[in-house]
Formats: C-alpha cells, structure tokens, sequence
C-alpha cells in the first residue's frame, strides 16, 4: 500500500516515513501540501495522511479538494487541538485526526486499522445488508439507497456496516472505537462523534436515522417516509 504524506518539518517526515516503511507501507514525503495534491492527481495512493499548517494551500483544504475527487483514507495530524479544528476536519473528509504530539506507533496503529476497514472479511452470510432502503455491498464496498449511490468513505462505510451488523441494540461510542478504529489508544470519542455527524448528513435523504443515545452512545431508527421532507 502506497502512502502520501506531506508536513513542513523534516524532522516529522523522516520519524513518519521511518515507521511507516518499517511496517510494510511505500511512502512519499512531501513539504506541502500542493506537492502531494499535485502527485496524487497524477498517480493516487492508497492513503493520505495532512498535516494542516503548511506553507501554500493548508492540510485541511487539501484534504476537501481530495476529498472531492476521491474516497481515498485521509488522517490529519496537526498541533491544532481544539474542538472546532478537529470539527471542521472530519467536516472536509478526513477519516481521522491525530493531534501532535503522538507517538509514531500510534499513527502506524491508525494507518493499519483503516487498511483493515478496508479489506474487512465478510462476516455473513449475504454480501448485502440492508436497513430501510438503504444497502451496503460488503465486497464492492458500495452504499445505494433507492437504487442511488451514495458517496461514502471507507470509515463511514465501516460505521454503517457495524451498526447494521448490529441493528438491535444501541452500541457504545468505546466500542466503536475498538471495532472500526482498531485502536486501544485513549482515543477521543469525539472523533466518532465527528464522522458520525458527516454521515448523517449523508443520509438526510433515506429513511435511515442514526439517534443519540446519551451518555452512551448510537443506535438505529427507521423514520416513515412520509415524516421527511
């Protein structure tokens, strides 16, 4: 699997490229992140990892333009921790946001997680699932409601599919955390939060709402159609 990564410090580059080559992964570096864009329209990776301050075009702005032309995993890194910066990220497509600074094994642990989403084994019986009018090909990796296609990431695929999986039950933001980030990490639940609010967005058309469950965390509910406007 080949990775683009851009951050104006060298430093970072090299610890990055270091470990993420050590586990297996092709990288290219790059101090900007209209180098990478430029790159990725002539030869797309497999992933993208942005940092956000950066000489030129900023990380998060990269990461919208990308965004708009592919469904490529995009994690953002950046020394920008507040909960608006973090927002406003996922809100332009990235997958996950990492806040420096961060131990390289747990970027390593992030990256391998979401190539896992990607390549998830079926685990029953059908390729399909559905839920309302909504289904999801587990192997072409496709999300259609009413015969449309809906234009969803590889984590917001994965979210979809485990809350089907489990359509009976309300499940935990913890255990969302664990099964489709893949991380034991303290990670901030709020990143959930943030990419669940995007595919709710996404949905706003289909009879599939995803509900708050306070202090808890999601569960699934078919809305009548005749309530949507």
């Amino acid at each position: 699997m080949t990775i683009y990564m851009a951050d104006d410090s060298e430093d970072i580059r090299d610890i990055i490229c270091s470990f993420l080559q050590n586990s297996g992964y092709t990288v290219r570096a790059f101090e900007t992140g209209d180098a990478l864009l430029k790159a990725f329209l002539e030869s797309p990776s497999d992933m993208v990892i942005l940092d956000v301050m950066m000489p030129g075009t900023d990380g998060v702005s990269i990461c919208n333009m990308i965004r708009k032309k592919s469904d490529v995993p995009i994690i953002i890194v950046s020394a920008k921790d507040s909960e608006l910066d973090r927002i406003n990220g996922i809100t332009m497509g990235a997958d996950d946001y990492l806040i420096k600074p961060f131990a390289p094994m747990e970027l390593v642990v992030r990256v391998g997680a979401i190539f896992r989403r990607m390549n998830f084994k079926i685990t029953t019986n059908s390729e399909e699932l559905s839920y309302g009018n909504i289904k999801l090909n587990t192997s072409f990796k496709e999300c259609t409601f009413n015969g449309q296609t809906l234009d969803v990431t590889p984590t917001e695929f994965s979210l979809l599919r485990y809350m089907f999986e489990h359509q009976s039950r309300a499940v935990s933001r913890e255990e969302l955390l664990e099964n489709i980030w893949n991380t034991s990490f303290n990670t901030d639940t709020k990143v959930c939060d943030d990419v669940l609010k995007r595919l709710r967005k996404k949905l706003q058309k289909t009879n599939v709402k995803i509900l708050s469950v306070w202090g808890f965390g999601f569960k699934l509910k078919l809305e009548d159609l005749n309530e949507i406007s």
